[in-house]
């Protein structure tokens, strides 16, 4: 199955794809987090014949939702509506901070670090849900 992760931000979003075999990971792109932002993933979802959304859910340190949670939340539902495909959630506790171990090696400048860091954590986001759904 083909699934689209997204680390949905305020301000960017960061997207990452498998293959339809679910073995390879790849950061895709990173977004402006504006009102278009539903139709621009429903669009990459009909480019790349995704199959399912794994959305990135910020939970606290302590398992409990904060304010980003229900943000999140209400993103996911406008997903479901729009595109009429599951969403699944994953735990993105740690995922910015694996993405920025990731991208630290490379000789990179701040500011492009930046513009990949939210691509690079969808994909650990993504890692991690089928890391878990192979372990079920």
């Amino acid at each position: 199955m083909r699934y689209l992760a997204i680390d949905y931000g305020t301000r960017r979003t960061g997207l990452a794809i498998c293959d339809p075999n679910e073995t390879i990971v790849s950061p895709l792109i990173v977004l402006q987090s504006e009102q278009t932002l539903s139709e621009k993933i429903g669009q990459i979802v009909k480019d790349e014949s995704v199959e399912a959304i794994v959305l990135g859910l910020p939970l606290n340190m302590d398992d409990s939702e904060g304010p980003q949670t229900q943000l999140v939340m209400k993103f996911a539902d406008q997903l479901q509506a729009h595109l009429k495909i599951p969403v699944y959630f994953q735990d993105e506790r740690l995922s910015s901070f694996g993405a920025e171990e990731k991208l630290a090696p490379a000789n990179l400048s701040k500011a492009e670090k930046k513009k990949r860091l939210d691509a690079v954590a969808a994909a650990e986001i993504l890692e991690a849900f089928l890391e878990q759904k192979r372990c079920q």
